[in-house]
């Protein structure tokens, strides 16, 4: 998300506190992608908006809204 704004910001931050559980759905973008429903935490959101996760596997990987496809569990 490039140019996002401090609402958006604001509000992605609270769509997504930290401790929320997150489920992958896809993860064109990367050269290593996180498999689908692969199950993680939301760590913190970053001043560009990306939802920095620590997933099941072990890996740190941040999302990308808008890019990437995934759901809240809990």
């Amino acid at each position: 998300m490039f140019g996002i704004t401090e609402s958006q910001l604001e509000r992605l931050k609270l769509q997504y506190p930290e401790g929320t559980i997150v489920e992958l759905i896809s993860m064109e973008n990367d050269p290593r992608p996180i498999a689908p429903g692969m199950l993680g935490k939301v760590l913190y959101i970053d001043d560009l908006g990306t939802i920095h996760v620590a997933w099941q596997n072990g890996r740190l990987l941040g999302l990308v809204p808008g890019e990437d496809s995934f759901r809240v569990i809990r």
